[in-house]
């Protein structure tokens, strides 16, 4: 008769026991949330590789970066200096013109049409309203590009 009760005392008993022994929260699979300050974040951090080599022998200069404590995405202004993790872009310089281009896609950055000679490319790591964090320049060489051989005559 209290059979049915002694097995139902079995069953919740076990689903405890189950339970607590593999209890994780999220936030010990995840991290905290990246929707709420995090206090004391440590600071932002640039890293810069020289040109791909084989690339470079081409013509071609494919320079790869990553970032530390900082997630590069395409959002801008003021308000966005509150979001953690911290958000912010890349400004490329080449040649110290007097211009730069912005890149917030976290990709490789490209530059193409350099003349052969040394050429270096200014990275800056910046905040979402262009306050420069950290900064790494990349000093390279193209070097001469055979001519292209004269096509046959038809």
């Amino acid at each position: 008769m209290y059979a049915p009760f002694d097995c139902m005392a079995v069953l919740a008993a076990s689903t405890l026991f189950a339970a607590t022994a593999v209890a994780q929260t999220a936030r010990d699979v995840r991290g905290p949330s990246p929707l709420v300050a995090i206090e004391n974040e440590a600071p932002a951090r640039l890293i810069v590789d020289p040109p791909l080599a084989e690339q470079l022998a081409r013509g071609l200069v494919f320079i790869q970066y990553a970032t530390e404590n900082l997630r590069v995405v395409p959002v801008f202004g003021k308000g966005a200096l509150d979001v953690s993790p911290r958000i912010g872009h890349v400004h490329v310089t080449v040649d110290d013109a007097p211009w730069h281009f912005v890149d917030a896609s976290g990709e490789t950055v490209i530059v193409v049409g350099l003349k052969p000679g040394p050429h270096k490319v200014l990275f800056e790591l910046a905040d979402p309203t262009h306050r420069v964090i950290d900064s790494k320049t990349v000093s390279f060489e193209i070097p001469p590009q055979p001519k292209p051989a004269p096509s046959p005559a038809r």
